[in-house]
């Protein structure tokens, strides 16, 4: 059968991405949508110029508005889009119902203050519970229905808490009233640290991409990743990875990110030769790995900065190594299942060239440097993120085909707006559960359940946060996971076990990452094997294999803090991410099975083990490490091929 090239995007996105599933055709309220979404926009330039209102006040008007245009852009069901030609009666009602509901915050600020003190009253408990259930119904049309569930979850546990049996588990139970007001009114629920986040930092970085995107930036990092890697070996599988990592610092969407580079990349590589699970499981892991690629980090970055207490800079530089390692690690997978399949580079004729590119379109990277820089002399995340926002604008006019005319600007105005909606329902919800962690206590008893199972162990706390952190990630959206867990595992790891707090971070964040890309929910894969036209679950299966750094890497940080620059110093850093790199080469030739040769059983088995011995900061075990790496190679390379004769692989 022949295979269908023309693959549409916008159906895979729509079948994997519940964040695609909009109307396109709503009417007359498109007028309302595109007003609401413009001054969404400009209200957040605004204040992140001359500074923000009050928490409550700023996030009041981030999530209220957001809420409204969710309700008008994102029908009930799933697929009902194509179907309805304008907005129902009944969403146009819970629009500006969500939308007063939040508002109300605004409007009665001093009184609502005061109620803190002295009891609410029965219309403030009424705004409450409407403003919780309106949420979750914005949040399970933007996002899904997972993480609604576990919130929905967590407020009856919240509720009901006293009916548990499990003492460790058990608590008195509070009453309805209680329950939403705090969530609602208090800064330990709906409006706390997350959104707050979100409407001060979160917004204006997410812009800033929309901008950046507008410039066609995304041609020319493809362009630039072919230039730079695709005559090697394997070319154009590393070129997806390269690319997906350019992509991955402007965008935080896994599967986004997984479409957008490999409606491209992924025939590419089909057509270079790799099976069809290959390249998909190829660019779903290198997408998924965006997320932890500075300085956007799919937004989680900006909340772990206000948790830990340290400048967003700090931040950056504790992401940068393990993102590399992060990227290395797929980089190596692809040379070693190319090498496998004998796959070589493509043709220089064929390629970019890396000069001409360059000086053609290297303007276009300013806006990043800008950012970049403007952070790390010390200036703050908004102010840098203002920074990036008028230097992508003003690249954007470089060009007459990115030149933006009033209408188009208008465009961009209310785009911003839209993308950011799945993240602020999402954080919003995520405040949800992290509130009921605070009213219940539900962290020490997480904390407590955890030091039981593990007997004080660090090891087995790892393995039991790490299996936690991606179950949840399977349902919750990137940074909604990371607030979680940040609130109910990080703080063990921390307080119990005595590991760095930006260790203790790092692990978590990575660890609801990789669920994008870890069987049997995962997205990112699925959408790949949907452009590949391959078998979802195989796909999944792959990047798992191809990505097995990314299950390493967090373990390493953890036990070697050194490489999230705790306690650094420059030898102990070039050594240790040496031996980091040497160790993830061991163990992904292990698991694709071959290093420069095909690999027996045996000397799988025994590359995994020396991966994991040099990946230990121990110079014994790590030096032992690579006299078992080196002792492999030297039988491989002395292991005659099928046709009789010595070869030596190139390793490039």
């Amino acid at each position: 059968m022949k295979e269908n090239k023309h693959i549409d995007s916008n159906e895979i996105l729509e079948k994997y991405d519940r964040e695609s599933n909009y109307r396109t055709k709503i009417g007359k309220w498109a007028w309302v949508v595109t007003f609401l979404g413009v001054a969404l926009t400009i209200f957040h330039l605004y204040t992140g110029y001359y500074g923000t209102l009050p928490s409550q006040q700023q996030g009041a008007i981030h999530l209220g508005t957001a809420l409204g245009i969710i309700f008008l852009l994102f029908p009930a069901r799933k697929g009902w889009q194509k179907r309805q030609k304008s907005v129902p009666w009944y969403d146009v009602v819970l629009a500006f119902t969500a939308m007063y509901v939040t508002y109300h915050k605004i409007i009665f600020f001093d009184s609502i203050l005061q109620s803190r003190i002295s009891g609410y009253g029965s219309i403030d408990i009424v705004v409450s519970i409407l403003g919780i259930l309106l949420l979750l119904e914005a949040t399970r049309r933007t996002v899904g229905l997972p993480i609604v569930i576990v919130a929905s979850i967590a407020i009856l546990y919240t509720i009901y808490g006293n009916l548990i049996p499990t003492r460790i588990l058990s608590h008195p139970g509070f009453s309805v009233d209680r329950v939403a007001t705090d969530l609602w009114f208090k800064e330990s629920g709906v409006f706390g640290t997350p959104i707050q986040i979100s409407a001060k930092f979160i917004f204006l970085f997410l812009f800033f991409g929309v901008i950046l995107a507008n410039t066609n930036i995304g041609k020319f990092f493809n362009d630039l990743a072919f230039a730079l890697t695709g005559r090697y070996t394997g070319g154009t599988a590393k070129a997806a990875v390269a690319a997906s990592a350019l992509q991955g610092m402007v965008s935080g969407s896994s599967v986004g990110n997984t479409v957008a580079s490999g409606s491209f990349t992924i025939p590419m590589m089909k057509k270079a030769g790799f099976k069809p699970e290959v390249a998909a499981a190829t660019e779903a892991s290198a997408s998924t790995g965006g997320q932890v690629m500075p300085p956007l980090m799919g937004a989680a970055a900006f909340i772990m900065m206000e948790y830990l207490g340290v400048s967003y800079s700090t931040i950056m530089l504790a992401a940068l190594i393990p993102a590399i390692l992060y990227f290395t690690g797929i980089f190596i997978g692809t040379h070693f299942e190319a090498k496998r399949l004998g796959i070589f580079g493509l043709p220089a004729s064929e390629l970019p060239s890396f000069p001409k590119l360059m000086i053609k379109n290297g303007y276009m990277l300013l806006p990043m440097f800008i950012i970049i820089g403007t952070i790390m002399v010390g200036y703050t995340p908004q102010r840098a993120a203002l920074m990036g926002i008028i230097a992508a604008f003003l690249v954007s006019l470089i060009r007459k085909d990115t030149r933006m005319n009033f209408k188009q600007l208008i465009h961009i105005l209310e785009q911003g707006a839209r993308v950011a909606l799945p993240i602020i329902a999402a954080v919003g919800t995520a405040g949800i559960i992290a509130g009921v962690i605070s009213i219940t206590g539900l962290g020490s008893k997480f904390a407590a359940g955890i030091m039981a199972l593990s007997s004080g162990y660090l090891i087995f706390a790892l393995i039991f946060t790490m299996i936690a952190c991606i179950i949840l990630g399977m349902g919750l959206p990137t940074t909604a996971n990371y607030v979680v867990t940040a609130t109910v595992a990080a703080p063990i790891l921390i307080n119990e076990f005595g590991v760095a707090p930006i260790a203790a971070h790092m692990f978590v964040f990575y660890f609801g990452i990789v669920a994008d890309i870890t069987p049997p929910v995962c997205l990112a894969a699925y959408a790949g094997a949907g452009i590949a036209r391959a078998n979802p679950f195989k796909t999944g299966v792959t990047a798992v294999k191809l990505a097995i750094a990314a299950f390493i890497i967090p373990y390493i940080f953890i036990y070697n803090p050194i490489l999230v620059l705790v306690d650094v110093t420059v030898v102990n850093l070039i050594i240790s991410l040496v031996t980091a790199i040497l160790g993830m080469t061991a163990v992904s030739s292990s698991v694709m099975g071959f290093f420069i040769r095909n690999s027996y059983i045996w000397e799988r088995m025994l590359l995994f083990i020396a991966g994991i011995m040099l990946i230990i900061p121990n110079l014994i075990t790590s030096s032992a490490g690579l006299l078992v790496m080196a002792v492999i190679w030297y039988i491989q390379r002395q292991r005659k091929d099928d046709s009789g004769e010595l070869k030596v692989e190139a390793s490039i």
